[in-house]
């Protein structure tokens, strides 16, 4: 930090901090979502990034790893046969959702972070 072009009238400038997260992929058709309200049975019901609220599933793998909440960031994946049914591929911590809220990553329609 003893750098002159690090220094500028007085004040320190902290490069900003590379953070990987994962997005989701369009072309195995993922989404943003928000979770709504839980309803019992690994399933609750999810305020998706293009306006419709769908039934989406915790699935098993996800369910023994971590809890997923009423207003987590959730990245689904909508089902090709029924399409107000979806599985729930990944949660994102608070952290990682106010981030991505921050950088203008999220649609307007669940960006509440």
């Amino acid at each position: 930090m003893n750098k002159k072009s690090d220094i500028v009238s007085n004040k320190v400038i902290v490069p900003e901090e590379k953070i990987r997260l994962r997005l989701p992929k369009k072309y195995n058709n993922e989404m943003f979502a928000l979770a709504e309200r839980l309803l019992g049975g690994s399933r609750m019901n999810v305020i998706c990034a293009d306006g419709k609220s769908r039934l989406a599933r915790i699935p098993g793998r996800m369910k023994r790893r971590m809890k997923v909440r009423a207003g987590d960031l959730l990245i689904i994946q909508p089902w090709e046969i029924q399409n107000e049914k979806a599985d729930i591929v990944y949660r994102y911590f608070k952290t990682q959702s106010s981030t991505l809220s921050r950088k203008n990553m999220l649609p307007e329609i669940i960006d509440v972070f």
